[in-house]
């Protein structure tokens, strides 16, 4: 597969396609994703998810279950949980958990303490198959292509409601974008993980994956980054044992 390439971000996001850079695997997690028991107890490893918007079961902030997940009625008339999902589960990572971490194209192994860090502030990273697990395992489910769009639309449109989704604080700044937080999504960038193990972009990029499949071995996902408004969809340029965060709808 060639490289996985976002042309509004303006630059490549580094290979996350392991037919672009063969690499050892790293550890992720074993046991079959596809089913929520799998998560060992279900505990979440990451405490709070540094978001402002939302409710939640007072002093409860684990989201080990639709009750103590942070959530709030969208603008397009569905409940959403207003945190990156940080439910353990078999191949779900903190960021930089079990492998190296692409800063400024060096590879930089990160300490235990700044990895449970990444998971407090961004939740985790999911396979396609274990976000969905996870959404099951809270009592939502990962939303379609179609609900993606449908909050997108009532946000805005896909040029500007990346600013009224994105958290007020959590992301690389960059001058003349701002983000209101106008809904309390409060939507944060918790970065990617390729299929060999490697992450990127954690603080510059949002990636969340959508129930939609494109094909057989794809899915739907969205993805908002640092420095433009927009919510922007892609299908065919990941493939779904890639590590993107999830968000939960309840029906």
């Amino acid at each position: 597969m060639s490289f996985f390439t976002f042309t509004k971000l303006g630059r490549t996001l580094l290979m996350l396609s392991a037919a672009v850079l063969v690499v050892g695997m790293f550890g992720c997690g074993g046991g079959d994703d596809s089913n929520p028991a799998n998560n060992n107890g279900g505990n979440n490893t990451g405490g709070n998810n540094n978001n402002n918007g939302g409710n939640s079961v007072v002093g409860n902030n684990n989201c080990v279950s639709g009750d103590s997940c942070k959530s709030a009625v969208m603008p397009d008339g569905k409940r959403w949980i207003t945190e990156n999902l940080n439910v353990k589960t078999a191949n779900s990572w903190c960021y930089g958990e079990g492998g190296q971490v692409v800063v400024d194209f060096e590879l930089v192994t990160l300490t235990p303490s700044q990895v449970q860090a990444n998971c407090n502030t961004y939740g985790r990273l999911y396979t396609w198959t274990a976000a969905k697990a996870a959404c099951q395992w809270v009592g939502m489910r990962l939303p379609t292509r179609e609900e993606w769009n449908a909050l997108v639309t009532a946000a805005g449109g896909i040029s500007t409601a990346g600013s009224k989704l994105k958290s007020s604080t959590g992301w690389k700044s960059y001058s003349g974008i701002s983000s209101t937080d106008e809904f309390h999504f409060s939507a944060l960038p918790g970065g990617s993980r390729n299929s060999a193990g490697r992450f990127y972009y954690a603080g510059s990029d949002g990636i969340w994956w959508t129930a939609t499949e494109y094909g057989t071995g794809y899915a739907y996902f969205r993805i908002m980054g640092h420095y433009y408004d927009d919510v922007d969809e892609y299908n065919n340029d990941s493939d779904k044992s890639n590590g993107f965060s999830a968000r939960c709808v309840q029906d």
